[in-house]
């Protein structure tokens, strides 16, 4: 996939000499080694925790909104029928309907696992990403305890620190739609990066096919995730091309040009769908105007207030900086196996990914706004396609940033600046593992009153229908800002509330 080559100006994160570097031996007698693991093993216990308790509350999750229409559709319809109907009548979304079919298949016993899934899922990939960057780079193993912090608490900034966290890890139609596709994305990278190091031929061809069927099924799942990753798709295939010499073969640019070719045959058969033709009727988008790029562009920047406005995002990068400086406190391993000048590479490490993460979300505002209009960008959930690129940048520029300034720190021979440097960025990453306590603890709160108010009404209504009630009382009960039932004016336009009453078996439901 690359080529090993030994860089004219030293490494690529530091551009210097490894003679420069005095004997390369792990610093320990000053105890920094000691007070980054501890730090470490606070980070990743704080986060694990506040993962462990959204796992769990996956137990107490109960139907809303969406979760009404797909549970009698996927007990009365099947899988390939609720399949069907999202193909012709609802989105276009095939993988969607697919997907949730299965979720749904056995009431809500799918939902309720599925939190737990994704936690494990997104943890488990964000460490084998650490690893695979790493090994690449070829620089020593850091500790294992500052690699599960920097897994966990990326994974807690994903789920707790935005707005929708209900929506983003609870909401089963949300995950599916948001929060999935970012987690099999991840594991198809690393699925692309076990195939190059196979070297075997029909290896990388299995590869290069999954990439093409699994980006027409992503493409049919969530179009602001596609967006996203056709982004970074294209991107990382030129960057890839043998011509510009970072890679020795056509290996990773074929793949990335068949994720995005999938990803757009997806899009196209969601767009031409006749479902995605009926909504587009029920909610025309907005032609193509400077006054709607206007829009855009303001509502992008409210997106970005609210994201900026989050501090304990500045955990990514601390916890970055952590293992940054675990890694200045031993010998660096060979030079990066790559074929660009280190400068250039260099360059385009540091240029690159906010700028594609601005561009990713922008692409995602004007979608919102031309499907939902003005209150498009408010949806949170949504965000999460390019929060995740965002969290990995900034967890990289903080390691980068830690490996330098540690060096820096060490040829300098100034211990007391190193437990300076050390403190201050321990503590903003433990503030910011301990900024999310407060959201999980909101979110548990309403999420388990929820789930006990709702089981009291859920046995009345259904001994109400054994005993051959036609019509029922349903008290609406609201969580995450989504929609209940009985919340339009008219029951005919009150698709909750009808498919509350399918759901049930009943004509009608009404307020008590």
């Amino acid at each position: 996939m690359s080529r090993t080559t030994t860089p004219e100006h030293g490494s690529a994160l530091t551009g210097r000499n490894e003679d420069e570097e005095g004997d390369g031996h792990t610093e320990r007698a000053d105890g920094t080694g000691r007070a980054l693991s501890w730090t470490g093993l606070v980070v990743a216990a704080g986060a694990g925790a506040l993962l462990s308790v959204g796992a769990f509350l996956g137990l107490y999750v109960r139907p809303t909104s969406d979760d009404w229409c797909a549970l009698w559709k996927a007990r009365d319809m099947g899988v390939l029928g609720i399949t069907a109907d999202f193909y012709r009548t609802q989105n276009g979304r095939v993988t969607n309907a697919f997907l949730t079919g299965l979720v749904y298949s056995d009431d809500m016993r799918g939902p309720k696992l599925l939190p737990a899934v994704l936690v494990v899922a997104l943890g488990a990939a964000l460490l084998l990403l650490a690893r695979v960057a790493l090994r690449a780079l070829r620089v020593p193993p850091p500790s294992r305890v500052l690699l599960a912090a920097a897994a966990a608490l990326l994974s807690a900034l994903l789920f707790f620190a935005g707005t929708r966290s209900y929506q983003v890890l609870l909401w089963a139609p949300a995950t599916i739609s948001h929060t999935l596709p970012s987690v099999i994305a991840l594991w198809a990278v690393l699925g692309a990066v076990r195939a190059a190091r196979g070297g075997r031929g029909w290896e990388r061809s299995a590869a290069v096919g999954a990439a093409l069927l699994l980006g027409t099924a992503l493409g049919m799942l969530s179009e602001p995730f596609a967006l996203v990753a056709g982004v970074f798709a294209v991107t990382a295939g030129i960057l890839c091309l043998p011509r510009l010499g970072w890679a020795k073969d056509r290996y990773a640019s074929t793949w990335c040009a068949a994720a995005c070719l999938g990803l757009a045959v997806g899009l196209v058969l969601l767009s031409t769908s006749p479902g995605a033709r009926w909504r587009r009727a029920q909610h025309p988008p907005e032609p193509l105007s400077f006054a709607l790029l206007r829009e855009t562009f303001r509502d992008w920047w409210r997106v970005w207030e609210t994201i900026g406005g989050q501090w304990a995002y500045a955990g990514a990068a601390a916890v970055g900086v952590l293992l940054g400086l675990w890694l200045s406190r031993t010998k660096r391993g060979h030079a990066p196996a790559v074929g660009l000048p280190p400068r250039r590479l260099f360059r385009i490490a540091v240029l690159l990914p906010l700028p594609l993460v601005a561009l990713a979300s922008l692409a995602v505002t004007y979608g919102l706004r031309t499907g939902y209009g003005d209150v498009g960008w408010t949806y949170g959930r949504t965000w999460t396609s390019f929060l995740l690129p965002l969290l990995l940048a900034l967890c990289a520029y903080g390691t980068w940033g830690g490996y330098r300034l540690g060096l820096l720190l060490r040829t300098a021979g100034r211990p007391a600046a190193r437990a300076a440097v050390l403190v201050a960025v321990g503590a903003v990453a433990v503030g910011s593992t301990a900024a999310l306590v407060r959201p999980v603890y909101d979110l548990t709160t309403s999420t388990v009153v929820r789930a006990t108010a709702w089981d009291r009404q859920n046995a009345r209504i259904r001994s109400e229908v054994a005993a051959g009630a036609r019509e029922v009382a349903y008290r609406p009960l609201l969580i995450g800002g989504l929609t209940e039932p009985l919340f339009a004016r008219t029951y005919e336009r009150d698709w909750a509330a009808r498919c509350t009453a399918t759901y049930y078996g009943v004509d009608r439901i009404h307020r008590p």
